[in-house]
């Protein structure tokens, strides 16, 4: 029976499992915010900005990481990454400053973070599989919100249960007794390495391919001109607006802003696990509908969708009155947990179809390390200034605002997007 399963599949599991340790970890930044605050006599603002130089630096190795794994292979990357990470968070249990926290996780572990992330498995996932492209690229990136699931809900109950300082130490070791042998095991960077071809390689040619002339569709675009290529940019413009709404604002300020509203930490639990599974849900669906549906529209949709979860929360902040109401009836906030986690990273899989039709024949790492940088930059901006309004208003509705607006942009840059030719679609799927 395991002679007919490509082993394709088993990478996809291996990278699944790798994302949820490490990108999960990333997430639990939310839960040591306050924790820190007290310990380090910080402002959150002061805190934030920890996050905010761990997106930064995020952001800049991406480019540099996918240049690596061209030259190094997936595996590579992909295991030291893992090491790092889990030195590094162990190694946080000894800090008597926040300066010190700034430098462990705000340079050192972020570039573990850069070397784990979503760049290192698009690759593995595009390298091993021809076939069912979308699927797979969807459920490789439903392992960001399985660890937001997993790896947050149980930080916050080990916080609460145990310190911060001993849950560092648990996570670390997940990392290095449970995660890196894994990896280090069956994480292969290229079929060729055990004499085999991607999954559905041998169909790939023989499919029809229509002759792009008779469309009025943009060809193919050369390495050397990918920056000058409309698709690009409006690939690049979303995916920043999408950093700044999610991993920036939600993943790193949606438990601070549940405990400022004065809900429970089982009820903020509670909507960080929603959140999280329904993230996986959407995230899994969106990479099936990409292999059959305009991705174009599929971007543009699920933009709009997510600015309208936004505006739904802001009915409850804006208003005292409203907020009471908000507060004493917690399914509200499990109502938006649920709808914001549908249309989390539900656009990773249309997103990176479209990058690979638009760029085929270029280097992938460097135009994925691009398209990924992007995300990381509004990330660290999303991040970084709802801390310093908060400190200064005492509420995240200007953030919020901000956030909804960004989005009706990034769902009207979408609708732009140029079409892709037949072979386009054909070598992305």
């Amino acid at each position: 029976m395991f002679k007919k399963i490509h082993y394709g599949w088993v990478i996809l599991a291996v990278c699944f499992i790798g994302v949820l340790a490490a990108q999960g970890l990333r997430y639990c930044f939310g839960a040591f915010m306050e924790p820190w605050e007290h310990e380090f006599t910080a402002s959150r603002g002061m805190v934030s900005a920890i996050s905010f130089v761990s997106f930064i630096v995020f952001a800049l190795s991406q480019p540099v990481i996918g240049k690596l794994i061209d030259k190094q292979g997936v595996k590579r990357i992909f295991v030291y990454s893992i090491i790092l990470l889990g030195v590094t968070t162990i190694l946080t249990y000894f800090a008597q400053n926040i300066w010190q926290l700034l430098i462990l996780y705000g340079v050192i572990s972020s570039l573990g973070f850069g070397g784990a992330s979503g760049v290192t498995a698009s690759i593995a996932v595009t390298k091993w599989f021809h076939e069912k492209q979308g699927l797979a690229l969807g459920l490789v990136e439903a392992g960001f919100g399985a660890g937001q699931m997993v790896m947050v809900s149980s930080s916050l109950f080990l916080i609460n249960a145990f310190g911060w300082k001993s849950t560092v130490l648990i996570l670390g070791g997940f990392l290095l007794l449970i995660v890196f042998p894994i990896l280090a095991l069956f994480l292969k960077s290229e079929p060729a390495e055990i004499g085999i071809k991607p999954l559905g390689a041998a169909g790939t040619a023989e499919r029809p391919q229509q002759n792009p002339i008779e469309t009025k569709e943009t060809p193919p675009v050369s390495k050397k001109r990918y920056l000058f290529h409309l698709g690009f940019w409006f690939l690049i413009i979303p995916y920043f607006i999408c950093g700044f709404t999610t991993t920036g604002l939600m993943d790193t300020h949606l438990i601070p802003l549940a405990q400022s509203c004065g809900f429970s930490i089982a009820v903020t639990g509670t909507a960080v696990s929603l959140l999280a599974a329904f993230n996986t849900g959407g995230t899994v669906v969106a990479g099936i509908l990409a292999d059959r549906f305009d991705n174009r529209k599929m971007l543009a949709w699920i933009y709009f969708l997510r600015g309208l979860t936004i505006a739904f929360l802001l009915i409850f902040l804006t208003n005292a009155k409203w907020l009471g109401f908000f507060v004493e009836n917690p399914w509200l906030l499990f109502v938006f947990s649920i709808s914001f986690g549908i249309v989390d990273f539900a656009v990773v899989a249309p997103t990176v179809k479209l990058l690979a039709g638009y760029f085929r024949g270029t280097s992938l790492g460097v135009v994925t390390g691009f398209l990924y940088m992007s995300h990381q930059l509004g990330s660290a901006i999303g991040s970084f200034l709802p801390g310093v309004f908060f400190d200064r208003a005492g509420s995240y509705t200007s953030s919020l605002v901000s956030a909804a607006i960004l989005l009706m942009i990034a769902a009207l840059v979408s609708v732009c997007l140029p079409k892709q030719t037949a072979q386009q679609e054909v070598k992305a799927a």
